[in-house]
């Protein structure tokens, strides 16, 4: 006799909590935990810095570009998997903080060009995340929050040292301090943030910006980003022994002759890959 019960439909896979995708020398790195808030656990971080491994290793990628899904960029550390390990809290965070910090690090030193699209909240280690960019679009929806003190907290992931160096040291310890919210506006206004969008429209600006960075040459760019980003770690007979290397060393290469070349003949410059 045949089984006439119904047999259950099975469980559709975990959407992956990081997206990683090659678009064209566009390196996709997406936040996919939406009902969280793209708040990070333990997966998030290690799919996160698997990404950013990728990104940096294919020798395609021309540009970074980091945004999230659903309402929010990301609010930082997942506040309810610190909840479920409060008696041991110390060993949770060091066992998360030692590869995101290792992740945001490998990022930074790669050289590579770094758009961020911010919508909706951010907070806690997002704020890192998001402000490690060299561009960074927000969303009208943007609102920042820093949080850590209000759990007892400090800041990791960058948080402190990318908004100091955006806002100021005074108004980033104020920040920090009373975990004021800022919305876009604010955030623009103070710098933290380099323009504000429609929500509507934020992924497609920088889509656009990423574009428009892909387009560059690539060992100038990394070597420019170098220069301006170290130039506070030495003299200036140091800084300009260290512009003469990158000039000397880029005028070699083919990029400079396509660039040279383009600009002679009034044309736009096709730099290699």
């Amino acid at each position: 006799m045949p089984d006439n019960q119904a047999t259950p439909d099975p469980q559709p896979p975990e959407s992956p909590k990081v997206l990683f995708r090659q678009d064209d020398g566009i390196a996709r790195i997406t936040l996919n935990r939406p009902r969280q808030l793209n708040a990070l656990d333990a997966e998030a971080i290690h799919a996160l810095a698997a990404a950013i491994e990728d990104a940096c290793n294919d020798t395609r990628t021309r540009v970074v570009l980091i945004e999230g899904t659903g309402k929010a960029f990301c609010v930082g550390g997942d506040i309810n998997l610190f909840s479920r390990a409060i008696d041991d809290l110390p060993s949770l965070l060091e066992s998360l903080l030692q590869p995101l910090h290792a992740a945001i690090a490998r990022l930074a030193a790669s050289g590579l060009p770094i758009v961020s699209a911010v919508n909706g909240p951010v907070g806690g280690g997002g704020i890192g995340l998001a402000l490690c960019a060299d561009y960074v679009l927000a969303a009208q929806s943007m609102a920042l929050r820093c949080g850590y003190s209000a759990i007892g907290l400090t800041p990791d992931a960058g948080s402190a040292r990318f908004l100091t160096l955006r806002a100021g040291v005074v108004r980033a310890k104020q920040l920090f301090y009373l975990n004021e919210m800022l919305d876009a506006p604010a955030c623009l206004a103070l710098g933290i943030v380099d323009a504000v969008h429609p929500d509507e429209e934020l992924a497609a600006a920088a889509q656009a910006l990423a574009r428009r960075l892909q387009a560059g040459p690539r060992e100038p760019l990394a070597r420019i980003k170098m220069l301006i980003e170290t130039t506070g770690d030495r003299s200036l007979p140091e800084h300009l022994a260290a512009e003469r290397e990158c000039m000397v060393a880029s005028s070699g290469e083919p990029d400079a002759r396509e660039g040279i070349t383009a600009f002679t003949e009034k044309r736009t410059a096709r730099f290699g890959p």
